[in-house]
């Protein structure tokens, strides 16, 4: 391990001396201008006239009057639809080698162009995370261990001429070569496509491995530290991994595990966020002072913002056609924005369905908020997922109980609408009910006037219901979304959530 060792510290310094954050608007303009030149030749790109853009005096304004908003199903229908099937210089040169297959609780499942470049960007990005991680002062010999890497499987699968699988199972299967023995599980244990039998192989040889670093999505990462934790009869997980230092999430919030991680934890740990989607590499945290991350501006992927109100988003989450799109020096910090990027992968003024806020337009930091699709707006109560996680961890302080999962949806019964809550907890505390709808209702009153004025209109009521939280995953199980990526809606629609109610109350007999 010690050149490896060595190879890890000179990885920190360099990224410390040379990776500083650009000015965002420079950079950007950049990246955008670089993008066009290198897909001019695409069909996409002389669809659109590329080189007419180019010429512009005005390179980011004209891009945004010629090139219209993108969803999935717009690129899929016209343009990766092609790529899917092995064409090349489609909507970015060559072939894409590999597709990110993105996760949900529907049958229909997105194909997202990873390309080589995608794939560059995505490892500059990790070595952007380095340069934080050398921020928050850990000790020397925190950079002599392990890293455990748990996401999707590694064996991706063969279709036609390409490879499939979850973004996290791509990236993981194309480390560097200097990584593999620094990394952990390693090859043989990241290849197993049962996500409990992957488990259960990680488990077994976690006494061999000196972990520093884990990172993962929470729900999975903490049942995959508990089933450690039991497999070997321990108290915490430090009784195993004693220089466990730094676990970086993604894609959720980490607060509401914070607790169960801590319960499970024997010595306090640092917690990194990053924001790592099937669409590319967009953001890392990089200072210890905040839980921002940091947008990575000059990194192929362009940015663009549009402000997330009723006017600009229609019904089914996507962007209105109409609706502005705010460059990156005209944003204001605390205002919801639907992100919209364009990247090395092929994706142009695409709409990834996340919305987020700005937390220092300085440093281009920004938290997520949530889902444009998981955004309870019924009759106008503009409801968005941060302050549900919020409400949700009050009522769960209060109740003194954790509550890790939720997920809820608006019902129309007898033409009034009503909020359907179902929060899971391990806690064998009897909970009342009618009296936690009451108590979650005053608490998002009291934090969102658009509800509490709803609440005087067409929302008429509010309802919980208390289930145990293994329900989550078991959920995600059935629907053959278990591990990896997958993260259960906090928002459901109609029919995902009859259906859901529908599991809940079979598993509840």
């Amino acid at each position: 391990m010690i050149v490896i060792d060595e190879v890890i510290k000179k990885l920190v310094e360099v990224a410390d001396a040379i990776l500083t954050n650009p000015n965002p608007k420079d950079a950007q303009e950049e990246v955008l201008k670089q993008l066009l030149e290198k897909a001019k030749d695409t069909s996409f790109g002389k669809y659109y006239q590329f080189n007419k853009i180019l010429s512009s005096d005005n390179l980011r304004n004209t891009f945004a009057e010629s090139v219209p908003y993108h969803n999935y199903d717009s690129m899929h229908k016209q343009w990766w639809k092609k790529t899917i099937e092995g064409a090349e210089d489609i909507t970015w040169p060559g072939q894409a080698k590999y597709f990110a297959v993105s996760s949900g609780t529907t049958s229909k499942k997105k194909h997202i162009p990873v390309t080589d470049d995608m794939l560059k960007s995505i490892r500059r990005a990790g070595i952007q995370q380095i340069k934080g991680i050398a921020d928050f002062d850990l000790p020397a010999e925190f950079f002599t261990k392990e890293i455990l890497l748990f996401g999707s499987s590694t064996n991706l699968k063969r279709v036609n001429d390409h490879y499939e699988g979850e973004i996290s199972g791509i990236s993981a299967s194309q480390l560097p070569f200097w990584f593999e023995g620094y990394y952990r599980p390693g090859k043989e244990i990241s290849a197993i496509d049962n996500w409990d039998e992957r488990v259960d192989a990680l488990a077994k040889e976690a006494p061999n491995w000196d972990i520093g670093t884990i990172s993962g999505i929470p729900s999975w990462i903490e049942l995959m530290l508990k089933r450690v934790i039991e497999y070997h009869g321990l108290k915490n997980i430090h009784e195993i991994w004693p220089n466990f230092m730094v676990y970086t999430s993604g894609g959720v919030a980490f607060e509401p595990y914070k607790k169960s991680f801590e319960r499970i934890s024997g010595k306090p740990i640092v917690v990194i966020d990053t924001y790592l989607a099937s669409e590319g590499y967009l953001a890392t945290q990089i200072r210890k002072d905040t839980d921002a991350m940091a947008l990575i501006t000059d990194n192929g992927i362009y940015f663009e913002f549009v402000p997330f109100t009723s006017e600009n988003i229609l019904d089914d989450g996507s962007i209105h056609p109409d609706a502005k799109a705010l460059k990156i020096e005209e944003v204001e910090e605390g205002v919801q924005y639907v992100i919209v990027i364009s990247t090395v992968a092929g994706a142009w003024r695409y709409t990834i369905g996340d919305t987020i806020v700005f937390t220092d337009i300085s440093r281009a930091e920004i938290k997520i908020t949530g889902r444009t699709k998981h955004f309870l707006n019924v009759v106008g109560a503009q409801l968005s997922v941060i302050q549900m996680n919020r409400a949700i961890e009050v009522l769960g302080d209060e109740l003194g109980v954790d509550i890790k999962e939720f997920t809820v949806a608006a019902i129309l019964e007898e033409n009034n609408y009503l909020h359907r809550w179902y929060l899971g907890t391990n806690s064998n505390q009897d909970i009342d009910e009618p009296e936690a709808a009451q108590r979650l209702d005053e608490i998002i009153k009291e934090n969102n006037k658009n509800y509490k004025v709803a609440r005087s209109k067409a929302l008429k009521s509010v309802q919980v219901k208390i289930i145990p939280n293994k329900l989550f995953p078991l959920w995600a199980e059935e629907t053959n979304q278990k591990g990896g990526q997958v993260k259960v809606p906090r928002v459901m629609n109609e029919e995902v959530f009859s259906e859901w109610e529908w599991f809940v109350e079979r598993k509840m007999k």
